[in-house]
């Protein structure tokens, strides 16, 4: 690959060095945000949105901190995805930008606050199109200003885990090419597909030239594409220069306006979860109780799953002392994985996961009603602010 332009260079802001933080005196447990990574990572998005034209929006399955939606505004982030209708309100109330709404169905008593609430509105299906066409129409006849799309399936994905594939076999996601209805595009001013994971932009490269080859003929009818999420341009040694191309490219050659909405992107690497140590046993392995869960407070870890890096420790058997890590529910399989440590863990001690902003507090739950983590920032001024904090009410409040 060539050079790319000098217009495409991208510069970053330092951001707050983690050593530097007092982890001694944030209460735990903690999800801790750090503003300057944060604002590292918005940096970076608004670049690429800048130098690319197209529109970049939150993802809120991924992200969806509320107390931050003023820096995403300040850096030129128009608006976010929803996937439901609780997640427009959100983005509507609290975001206030563009609306855009995606999910597999829609229910009938929903409907019509969604459309309202909604700027862009993917179908998931030609059925489902049909169904609330009527609505549409007549909501557009009254004014309302809202894009619709379909979303397809052009069958080609590079996911490793089935549980995340949206393009495998007997998908529930998207309108496949021999499922197309093109007779019944009139209305549809757009597709959108997602059929990416946490990828580079090499990916994408591919996943376009086999939309372009499934779908192309009725990209001239169209006037925007959003090509979903999954684009972590916010990792360490993600091809910027290639999105940015990909993009300016497909916008040029079908005259239509591109919509990106990645979500871990926007949290990648932006903050942690603080644990401390409550019980040391031993069964075989030393085993170290923590003040948080892997099934409540990061499922990914069981989910996709990955081995979450832990601030000071390495993997077994590369520093002193060995221990699986696990949580306070009953749940016998509530254990992050096995970490070793330069000192001998103790009650007390601080365990601090790394890379906890993104899919875990819009995941975790109140399994066996177990402290739910404060969720804090850590500002670039040096001072740590609580924005939230769990206790019997908001347990209850999921219960009846």
């Amino acid at each position: 690959m060539t050079a790319a332009p000098a217009e495409f260079q991208i510069t970053l802001p330092d951001v707050y060095p983690a050593e530097q933080i007092p982890w001694d005196t944030i209460p735990s447990p903690a999800f801790l945000l750090d503003e300057s990574r944060l604002r590292r990572n918005l940096s970076l998005i608004s670049q690429v949105q800048k130098l690319s034209g197209a529109q970049i929006i939150v993802a809120f399955k991924g992200f969806s901190m509320f107390s931050t939606f003023h820096w995403l505004r300040e850096y030129g982030v128009t608006g976010a995805t929803a996937s439901s209708l609780n997640e427009a309100i959100l983005a509507k109330q609290e975001m206030r930008g563009e609306v855009h709404v995606y999910a597999p169905a829609y229910a009938d008593n929903e409907f019509p606050q969604l459309l309202e609430l909604a700027d862009h509105l993917s179908f998931n299906s030609f059925s489902q199109w049909e169904r609330f066409k009527p609505q549409v129409e007549a909501a557009r006849a009254a004014g309302k200003q809202v894009g619709i799309g379909i979303r397809i399936n052009p069958e080609y994905a590079e996911v490793e885990t089935d549980l995340y594939n949206p393009a495998g076999p007997f998908s529930r996601l998207g309108v496949t090419r021999s499922n197309f209805r093109p007779d019944l595009l009139d209305g549809v001013d757009g597709l959108h597909f997602h059929t990416l994971c946490e990828k580079d932009s090499d990916t994408l490269e591919r996943t376009l030239e086999v939309v372009e080859r499934n779908f192309g003929e009725f990209l001239p009818q169209m006037e925007w594409v959003n090509f979903g999420g999954g684009h972590l341009m916010t990792r360490a040694g993600y091809d910027t220069d290639r999105l940015i191309r990909l993009v300016r490219d497909f916008r040029q050659k079908w005259n239509v306006d591109v919509v990106l909405e990645p979500g871990s992107a926007f949290g990648w690497q932006t903050g942690w979860l603080l644990s401390t140590v409550l019980d040391v046993v031993e069964n075989g392995k030393k085993i170290a109780l923590l003040d948080v869960s892997v099934s409540a407070h990061m499922p990914d870890v069981m989910e996709m799953p990955y081995r979450p890096n832990v601030l000071g420790a390495a993997l077994p058997n590369e520093l002193a002392h060995d221990y699986l890590l696990g949580g306070t529910t009953c749940l016998a399989g509530d254990v992050i994985d096995e970490y070793s440590f330069a000192n001998e863990l103790k009650v007390g001690d601080q365990v601090i996961f790394d890379d906890m902003m993104h899919y875990t507090m819009v995941k975790t739950s109140f399994f066996n009603g177990v402290k739910h983590p404060d969720i804090g920032i850590w500002h670039q001024n040096g001072t740590y602010e609580i924005v939230r904090e769990f206790g019997y009410d908001q347990f209850r409040a999921k219960l009846s």
